[in-house]
């Protein structure tokens, strides 16, 4: 249903992207790749289509991010880029439109902007109602919760506390009515409503009812089980930072971490979430390099053009190589084989870092069975040879721990000559 629904607007995409990229011939009609009159029409000829429908579709493009807008230029969104090979990206396009039904349709006229704003503020607990009905609501009923949802809001933004004896505070004007009595307006803001909203899929109106469809069913679910898994954090880290939450999590088991994870991640803007963690990833902490990553792992697909953009970074190369092998579909336990012997040996040093740093000696002497050198001698000359900056304190705790004499000695004959540059 959503590629279906979103069909046009990725032709339109698709269209914009060949004609209007960087070095094509067709850019310089009119000086730049909005959608300008000129596009409209070399659109609408090149497409078989009206002016009309291109800039409709160039509109949905746009809201379901399938189009990015920078100044007097356009590119593709990484869901155009995905739509052929992740489900998950054409999802999260047709929600980002549906999170925008109310720029779908020009605002009804003869209605304040502060009236208009109670209304869309209103109407999520309007689709939660049609959600959990499962079948079609009468546009009265539906019109009743919005008032009552209104009357809330108001009296929510009136809740001014005040000293006994003293004067009540002046309230501000509000736009139309009283909290007590709901403005008779309503009605058309929420016919405008149901209309934008059926304009993106979310539902059908028709008979003075009107009925979700299954893709707005679908959403407006997903919407409440955010709202449920971020109240339930379940070791109340939901509004530290991501270094902080990463913490947090060290010590528990992974899926109590995931559904840590999720909860933070639910609280918060992808795009936000994702940067938070990767600056995580950068710290001095390997531990937090590996958790931040493992939480990029529950955001998946669109962490992708963030984890591909530190693929150059010598200290998240290899985090990001495994997530994109294991995002692109290879099974975790084969993804290793994307990283070279140095990378994987670089890896191997930073886990060692962070087991030095949070475990315990015996889980360091097992973690020598990770490695891919067949004998340590090996193992310790590619270790010297990668120049990771934690190389010395993890030799130094890796001959401390082990029960080996022979090989401690060796170990810390490495270390050594590693510190002094030999």
């Amino acid at each position: 249903m959503a590629r279906t629904g979103l069909a046009g607007a990725v032709r339109v995409a698709r269209w914009a992207d060949n004609a209007l990229g960087p070095g094509r011939d067709a850019a310089t009609a009119d000086g730049k790749a909005t959608l300008s009159a000129a596009t409209a029409d070399r659109a609408a000829a090149d497409l078989g289509l009206t002016p009309e429908q291109i800039r409709a579709d160039w509109d949905t493009a746009r809201l379901a991010g399938l189009v990015e807008v920078h100044g007097d230029s356009a590119r593709p969104g990484w869901r155009l880029r995905a739509w052929d090979r992740d489900d998950s990206a054409v999802l999260r396009g047709w929600v980002a439109l549906f999170d925008a039904w109310s720029l779908a349709l020009p605002e009804p006229e003869a209605h304040e902007t502060a009236a208009v704003a109670e209304a869309v503020s209103a109407m999520p607990q309007v689709l939660s109602f049609l959600q959990l009905s499962a079948g079609p609501v009468p546009v009265e009923q539906m019109l009743d919760l919005l008032q009552q949802r209104v009357i809330e809001l108001r009296t929510e933004r009136c809740e001014v506390s005040y000293e006994p004896g003293a004067e009540p505070p002046v309230e501000a004007a509000e736009p139309t009515g009283t909290p007590d009595a709901p403005p008779a307006s309503l009605a058309p803001l929420l016919d405008w409503a149901l209309e934008a909203l059926a304009s993106v899929g979310a539902l059908t109106c028709g008979a003075g009812q009107a009925t979700l469809t299954p893709l707005g069913s679908w959403a407006v679910w997903v919407k409440l089980e955010q709202i449920c898994v971020a109240a339930q954090s379940p070791a109340g880290n939901i509004e530290q930072s991501a270094e902080d939450m990463l913490r947090g999590c060290a010590q528990m088991r992974p899926n109590a971490a995931r559904a840590e994870y999720r909860a933070w991640l639910a609280a918060r803007t992808v795009g936000s979430a994702v940067s938070e963690l990767i600056d995580a990833a950068r710290g001095e902490d390997a531990l937090l390099r590996g958790l931040a990553f493992e939480a990029l792992r529950v955001v998946g697909a669109p962490a992708e053009p963030d984890v591909r953009a530190v693929v150059d970074e010598p200290t998240l190369r290899p985090y990001a190589l495994l997530w994109l092998a294991e995002h692109d579909g290879l099974d975790p336990e084969d993804a290793h084989e994307v990283l070279t012997r140095e990378e994987a040996t670089w890896l191997w040093v930073d886990t060692a870092a962070a087991v030095a740093d949070h475990g315990e000696a015996p889980m360091l002497v097992r973690h020598l069975e990770s490695a891919v050198q067949p004998t340590v001698p090996r193992l310790l000359d590619e270790v010297r040879a990668v120049g990771h900056p934690r190389t010395v304190q993890v030799l130094v705790a890796l001959a401390a721990a082990h029960p080996d004499p022979a090989l401690a000695k060796a170990v810390r004959r490495a270390a050594f000559q590693v510190h002094t540059g030999g």
